[in-house]
């Protein structure tokens, strides 16, 4: 299976094949997204009780569980892309990586402000430096520091490999955001959804789910079209690069 997958990989990679791919694609996922995100948003709105505690403010979780999930997926897939790029070499790699970075980073800014709403009500403050909150902070400040460095990285016409290399550092957080809860004594409340089971009530699981799905598709469409917009902006500077020959 390993040696299927890698000629797989070695395909996708070639960018003609990759935008034949991503151009259709495209608009699927996009249109998708925000059609599962609509039923999700509605019916957390309208379909689902109030909290017993909590009461309507837990609703601000069909955004802020996606955004949480996308924050740090957005990261794993960098990462995953940086490795990618160092091992097989693929330009498409590092493409993707970049084209991750913005999308994860608007979602990690939008888990902590949503973050902040919720806690308000729930905590009777604005922002606790509790172990989770905290770590995601540093998780957006890292995305930031990624695109300061890949943007660094082109105007100086480097290979891509520092920020490939500083791509995967930041995989460290991961964990320590994931288990900040079990490791530390935190205000954020445990991991509510696992493997096997779930502490949520299935009228609020269920929308949440759509949300979750639809927030993810549009993810992915939004990564597809910034790849897109970067390999047609690299085909112009070729074309008018071999156009200034003498």
């Amino acid at each position: 299976m390993a040696g299927v997958a890698v000629p797989t990989l070695h395909a996708l990679a070639n960018p003609a094949r990759f935008l034949a791919l991503a151009r259709p694609a495209t608009p699927v996922l996009l249109w998708a997204g925000l059609v599962l995100l609509a039923v999700g948003c509605w019916a957390g709105l309208t379909q689902t009780p109030p909290d017993y505690l909590q009461g309507d403010s837990v609703r601000i979780l069909y955004i802020h569980v996606p955004a949480a999930w996308l924050g740090m997926g957005g990261w794993s897939g960098l990462a995953i892309s940086s490795i990618a790029f160092l091992v097989w070499r693929h330009p498409l790699a590092d493409v993707a990586a970049r084209a991750i970075a913005l999308p994860g980073a608007v979602f990690a800014a939008v888990c902590l402000v949503t973050g902040s709403i919720w806690g308000r009500p729930t905590w009777g403050t604005w922002w606790q430096w509790d172990g989770r909150l905290t770590s995601m902070l540093l998780l957006f400040f890292v995305y930031c520091g990624y695109m300061a460095l890949a943007r660094a990285d082109a105007e100086r016409g480097g290979d891509g490999r520092i920020p490939a290399l500083y791509g995967i550092a930041g995989t460290v957080l991961l964990p320590i955001i994931r288990y900040s809860v079990v490791w530390w004594n935190t205000l954020h409340q445990g991991p509510s959804i696992g493997l096997t089971r779930s502490s949520i009530a299935g009228s609020i699981l269920w929308p949440l789910g759509f949300t979750m799905a639809g927030f993810t598709l549009l993810f992915a469409g939004i990564v597809l079209m910034r790849m897109r917009a970067t390999l047609a902006r690299l085909k112009a500077e070729a074309r008018m690069r071999r156009m200034a020959r003498p």
